[in-house]
């Protein structure tokens, strides 16, 4: 035997006992939901399935007050609020927008809708105005659901939002003919709801908003055959059972805590701890009192975590289980022994995606892996692509080339056409068809097929193993949000009325995501910062105004296609020493203004003493 052959060998044996458990676990996953689509079982059928099992189980909790919920209690609430939605004449492939901060109530509408045949699109609590406004009207919504704490960025909007109906959970103040749900709560019957009939379990469940590493926000269609697939991939991954209790501080509006977390009490009858949101300070203590088995994260909770003095909680807990995205493996081991944690469930997912990956055996810094033996079982790979343009680079034959171990690439996921009902490895994209077919692509394994673009960089090793290195396209992620620059540059234009503008996330060392950065051509040095950042208040999040701005003494370089070319932007990034010609300025929190970024500025948010 050759010694290629040896190594080859080599490889096979240490990795052969997790590639055949991927296997075991993939074909019980496509089991499932065969036999759910055989049985016309939805995702609400499930949970009800779980609910009479522990009906008296605690299956919701509020971290931080009273308000809880047996599953015998769920059920009732999820009826009452699927026969109010019906008794107000809304049928199957209606759309209602839900607009609400964190609470054991926000699975009760979008389960009770479900069962209507009704899809909830699940808007992020924290926009305001044009995004708001925006994604509300992109989903083609007929209603909204509301509450007390975010009837405010509602309001203000209303009058651009005719023909909608609004609910309110809680008296609306501000939203006069808003319908009152505690009230019609109280007095509505918990009898399941009419059941549409042709209702399938391939239908659209829910919309989830990613940006899709370019554009504007997009609402992902998550069909209930795709929610089978992420929640229990990650449960048969980590033997989640109705034993566990799962912490949840995350937004529920994203797949990390609405599905990873909320789904494991559907499907596996955990119970669900929410927390309103993230509070680093009282973390582990939460995790402690509520008896905690595991939570979700993203990788900047990890690292405030870690940023938090030493307590008596940090260990005084029953966590056995980390689940989640981001990381960093520069903190991993730090993270997992400081807390105590068995295990790290980090995972690699895109909420519309088909590319999706999770480490089942605890391999540090590692996001997922795919088989060496068969890898075509789960068809992904990591493709060379032009940097600069985000082009993907072909052979002589127009097909892509595969990257090598090592090498870093885009990955991607093959879209199985040959099997139109494959759940497993189907592409569902967004409601916009155009956006959908933009994520596409052809001749990429084969002649002739079709495959789903992450837009993100990864380099795999030799064992299989997958390693996250920089999200490519337009998106930056900051805050635990994904930034969709395309938003944020026309909210600047707007401003300004300049076109000449572009967004970007800088890196800040020991800070986890990326900082907005917006570059403005500004030869003149006219523009008004302390306007634009008053303004940008008002129009975008808090997450995706930019920290940084660079006033440009030149017209901003393009690509031959008319792209601005931010890669090399991205690389000087605030940087006084790399930007010669150009001035610099950095968010002051403290005094609330843009001001002036020299070296002296710029080593002090190196040195973390200036935070944002």
């Amino acid at each position: 035997m050759s010694c290629g052959c040896c190594h080859r060998w080599s490889v096979y044996k240490r990795t052969l006992k997790r590639d055949l458990r991927f296997v075991r676990i993939v074909a019980g996953l496509e089991k499932g939901i065969r036999k759910a689509i055989k049985h016309d079982q939805l995702t609400s059928d499930i949970f009800d399935s779980t609910c009479s099992k522990r009906p008296n189980k605690l299956a919701v909790v509020s971290a931080y007050d009273d308000v809880k919920y047996t599953f015998a209690e769920l059920r009732d609430l999820v009826n009452r609020i699927g026969n109010i939605f019906y008794d107000s004449g809304y049928r199957q492939g209606d759309v209602v927008v839900l607009f609400m901060e964190n609470r054991p109530e926000y699975v009760a509408f979008w389960l009770g809708l479900s069962k209507l045949g009704v899809i909830t699109s699940l808007v992020n609590y924290n926009l305001k105005r044009d995004s708001l406004l925006y994604c509300i009207s992109v989903a083609n919504a007929k209603a909204v659901i509301f509450s007390n704490s975010t009837e405010d960025a509602l309001s203000e909007i209303q009058t651009e939002l005719n023909g909608l109906d609004f609910f309110c959970y809680g008296r609306s103040e501000k939203i006069k003919y808003a319908t009152d749900l505690p009230g019609l709560i109280e007095t509505t019957c918990t009898s399941n709801p009419p059941r549409p009939e042709g209702i399938s379990f391939y239908d659209k469940l829910i919309y989830m908003y990613t940006s899709g590493t370019t554009g504007l926000p997009k609402p992902a269609v998550i069909r209930h055959t795709r929610f089978y697939f992420m929640v229990n991939g990650m449960a048969s991954s980590f033997d989640i059972t109705h034993q566990d209790t799962n912490y949840v501080a995350l937004p529920l509006y994203h797949s990390n805590g609405g599905v990873g977390g909320i789904g494991m009490m559907i499907y596996r009858g955990t119970t669900v701890i929410i927390a309103k949101k993230f509070s680093a300070s009282r973390f582990f203590q939460e995790c402690a009192y509520h008896g905690a088995t595991m939570f979700n994260y993203i990788g900047e909770t990890c690292r405030y975590l870690l940023a938090q003095p030493p307590s008596k909680y940090d260990r005084a807990h029953r966590i056995r289980l980390a689940i989640g995205n981001g990381l960093r493996p520069q903190i991993w081991s730090e993270f997992k022994n400081r807390f105590g944690i068995a295990v790290i469930g980090e995972c690699y997912a895109s909420t519309e995606g088909n590319a999706n990956m999770i480490n089942i055996d605890n391999k540090e810094g590692a996001v997922g892996f795919n088989s060496v033996i068969a890898p075509g079982f789960y068809p992904i790979r990591l493709i060379k692509v032009d940097r600069m343009t985000g082009d993907i680079q072909r052979d002589d034959n127009g097909m892509a080339i595969a990257c090598e171990p090592g090498e870093a690439g885009e990955l991607v996921g093959k879209v199985r056409s040959e099997y139109p009902d494959d759940p497993v490895h189907q592409f569902d994209g967004y409601v916009d068809k155009e956006s959908t077919d933009k994520k596409i692509v052809s001749d990429i394994f084969n002649k002739g097929d079709s495959a789903f673009r992450s837009g993100d960089i990864l380099v795999q090793d030799e064992f299989g193993y997958f390693y996250f290195q920089d999200r490519g396209g337009d998106t930056f992620r900051w805050k635990g949000e994904n930034v969709g620059t395309a938003e944020v540059e026309a909210a600047i234009s707007r401003i300004l009325n300049m076109m000449d503008v572009v967004v970007y996330g800088v890196e800040i060392p020991g800070i986890e995501g990326r900082a907005g950065m917006a570059c403005i051509g500004d030869p003149d040095y006219r523009v008004d910062l302390n306007y634009l950042r008053c303004e940008l208040l008002n129009r975008v999040p808090n997450y995706a105004r930019p920290q940084f701005v660079r006033l440009s003494s030149d017209h901003i370089e393009q690509t031959e296609t008319f792209k601005y070319k931010k890669v090399k932007l991205r690389e000087e990034g605030f940087d006084p020493r790399k930007v010669i010609d150009d001035r610099l300025y950095y968010n002051n929190q403290r005094t609330g203004k843009y001001e002036v970024l020299d070296i002296l500025a710029y080593q002090r948010i190196i040195d973390h003493n200036i935070r944002f």
